[in-house]
């Protein structure tokens, strides 16, 4: 007989057991097992056998479990779980694929991930990497399969289709004005202004905003931020007044961190994108995600 190094009985006589166990029925476990109702009765008779111990209690009526049947049919039953749950988990691990999806930290963070556990609940087989950065030249936009872009929607080398487009228009914190109306553009000059000075010449500044509104002289105490998700941080604290992109403010807007300063808003100057590169096919996976993507602004 050969060695076994758990010294367990025959697997096969353990898998026959447990359907019979499970089933209590020799018979049905012959039509799961595909095999034939004296194969069945062999084999437990052999498990029983080397058990030294009865394992069913056979009568006219069929069988039944005897305590040490049941002691080992609950042994079997959570270790042939644990087994199946695995081998499940390694089977999926070959069927994952990864997307790489990339966006600035703002939208990332105030758009998209609020978003993406939908997709994830419906597509758990596909790995979603993301490469944030607010260099819209940074290299991990050009390893990304797609990526969300604001601009004016030509970019070398990339296929675009547009997303949603936006209004502008100023946020601060909730104490910052401390009761006090604003009538007109110009008396926020009287406030800090968080100016964004990002790496990507596309995103509006100040003085385009003002001078929408005859302020075209806009010298005025400037805080200068590379990052606009951390302008608007500093905006929730009331250190000033920020340009707010509604598709990224209304959230925080919604939530009582921010709040709308008047009802003057212009038309962003650029739109949101998504884009993917022109040469060379998108997986299927990063398709599902890009179509995802464009139906969820459909609803937006």
């Amino acid at each position: 007989m050969a060695r076994r190094h758990y010294h367990l009985p025959s697997l096969t006589s353990l898998n026959t057991f447990e359907s019979c166990a499970r089933q209590v029925s020799f018979k049905l476990a012959s039509r799961e097992l595909g095999v034939t109702l004296g194969a069945v009765s062999r084999q437990i008779k052999q498990l029983e056998g080397e058990l030294g111990c009865g394992l069913f209690i056979r009568n006219q009526r069929g069988v039944t479990l005897t305590q040490e049947g049941m002691e080992l049919q609950n042994s079997l039953s959570a270790s042939f779980s644990n087994i199946a749950n695995a081998c499940r988990s390694i089977q999926l691990r070959g069927y994952q694929s990864n997307v790489t999806i990339a966006a600035t930290t703002a939208f990332a963070s105030l758009w998209l991930m609020p978003r993406l556990s939908e997709f994830w609940d419906t597509h758990k087989n596909i790995i979603i990497n993301h490469a944030i950065s607010d260099n819209a030249n940074d290299v991990v936009y050009q390893q990304s399969d797609i990526r969300i872009r604001y601009g004016a929607g030509e970019w070398p080398g990339e296929t675009s289709v547009i997303l949603f487009k936006d209004v502008i228009y100023p946020v601060c914190g909730q104490d910052l004005l401390k009761g006090k109306k604003i009538s007109d553009p110009i008396q926020l000059l009287q406030y800090p202004l968080l100016q964004l000075d990002g790496l990507d010449p596309q995103w509006s500044t100040w003085e385009e905003w003002m001078s929408q509104w005859g302020v075209d002289d806009c010298k005025t105490n400037f805080r200068r931020f590379t990052n606009y998700l951390i302008a608007l941080q500093a905006a929730e604290k009331n250190q000033g007044v920020s340009l707010g992109w509604h598709s990224l403010v209304e959230p925080l807007i919604k939530d009582g961190k921010l709040m709308r300063i008047g009802k003057w808003e212009i038309p962003a100057p650029c739109a949101f994108y998504l884009t993917w590169d022109t040469q060379g096919e998108l997986s299927q996976d990063a398709k599902l995600l890009q179509q995802w993507l464009l139906t969820t602004v459909s609803f937006f």
